[in-house]
């Protein structure tokens, strides 16, 4: 069986991130294949989100703080310089989009099409072409075409999403997996660095998944038993990874 990763933010801040992530690989599947009207749920939740939140100021001193940090690494002896400026380089030339004063995804307001459709479609049951027929006329389009609508409606959201997507790659690389043994399906940990992302990869032959808590310096992780639902009492042998 294969190796599972679970993934656990340690603040609200990467906890939004990761969603927008989740939202944003939907989209990117759906422009991959043809999913039929699957692709309106993330992007109708992606809207929403930013809506609620402009996430752009705290990607901006997310984009900051990771340039000082690497600014720093790149003068330490034995450090990979040229990785290190290439994402420098990265991280500014994603932050210029944000500095705009147009807001994420406001265009996709002003599409017809897709007002029509949110505004309806989270209604009891599934979409019917009485309901809706301007959607069951855009899935009668050839693939191509709605391919590109997908790609141009997931493109008003890139300038987050991109930034987001490298901010959450590097937090993810700040920390290597350990082995790990959790005695009677618990394992808690604590640390005096802030920690932000708690990672667990464990194979499914186990029949166990992780439940994880915690803060920013201290984590608790029980495995419960996927068959008998409740918190095992073997001993499970784990990978972790805890990333500022």
């Amino acid at each position: 069986m294969t190796d599972l990763i679970y993934e656990q933010p340690l603040n609200e801040k990467i906890r939004s991130y990761l969603r927008l992530e989740n939202l944003s690989r939907q989209l990117q599947n759906n422009t991959q294949q043809d999913q039929h009207h699957q692709c309106f749920y993330p992007l109708f939740s992606l809207a929403e989100l930013t809506e609620r939140c402009d996430y752009r100021g705290e990607v901006l001193k997310d984009i900051d703080r990771q340039i000082q940090q690497l600014t720093q690494i790149s003068c330490l002896a034995g450090s990979d310089s040229e990785q290190v400026d290439q994402i420098i380089q990265q991280l500014n030339t994603l932050k210029l989009p944000l500095l705009t004063p147009q807001r994420i995804g406001c265009d996709l307001k002003q599409d017809k099409f897709i007002t029509a459709l949110r505004q309806r479609f989270n209604m009891t049951g599934a979409p019917c072409n009485f309901d809706l027929p301007q959607l069951h006329f855009w899935l009668g389009q050839p693939w191509e075409q709605r391919q590109q609508d997908i790609q141009n409606w997931l493109a008003q959201f890139e300038p987050l999403l991109a930034p987001i997507l490298l901010l959450l790659e590097l937090c993810r690389k700040s920390a290597e997996f350990s082995q790990m043994h959790a005695k009677a399906g618990f394992y808690h940990g604590d640390t005096q660095q802030a920690l932000s992302l708690i990672r667990v990869k464990i194979n499914a032959s186990q029949h166990c998944y992780p439940t994880i808590s915690g803060h920013k310096n201290r984590y608790a992780i029980h495995f419960v038993d996927f068959n008998l639902h409740r918190h095992t009492s073997s001993t499970i042998e784990f990978s972790l990874a805890t990333c500022s």
